[in-house]
């Protein structure tokens, strides 16, 4: 399995306030919602392939819809997060790494784990990389303290 780390960000709360709030996806559905008018246009328009339930996310693709699903048994409250792929062509986890620096400071750092047959690795490989760098950054921009 090869894995394409993000870099660190530092995220500004509490290491619990982000483990539980990331560990229920349906709770990011209003957040969307609610600032849809601030979102990138092409984010807008893919928001209906998007569905959050109360553990999992599922994307809808080209190739059918991908679901993702938090993995109790692969997760360590509070400092790992892992999402698995329960519906899709490529096996893979999404991990988010966190490590508390203060009472209101968390370190947190991406992982996408995937299991790609050799010949795939080098045609999407940088993508991943790259997909990985912009989940990292865009963890770190999330409002924890708001999302109820």
């Amino acid at each position: 399995m090869d894995t394409y780390h993000s870099e660190p960000a530092t995220i500004a709360a509490n290491i619990n306030t982000i483990y539980n709030r990331l560990s229920k996806p349906e709770l990011f559905q209003a957040q969307i919602e609610a600032n849809r008018d601030r979102l990138p246009r092409e984010a807008v328009e893919n928001l209906d392939k998007i569905e959050f339930g109360p553990d999992s996310i599922t994307i809808q693709s080209p190739m059918g819809p991908v679901k993702i699903s938090v993995d109790p048994n692969q997760s360590a409250a509070p400092q790992r997060l892992v999402f698995t792929a329960a519906q899709s062509p490529v096996a893979f986890n999404l991990a988010v790494n966190l490590t508390q620096i203060s009472d209101t400071e968390t370190e947190s750092v991406a992982a996408l784990e995937v299991d790609l047959p050799f010949f795939l690795k080098g045609m999407v490989g940088k993508h991943l990389a790259e997909g990985a760098r912009q989940f990292g950054r865009m963890l770190a921009m999330l409002p924890y303290e708001e999302i109820q």
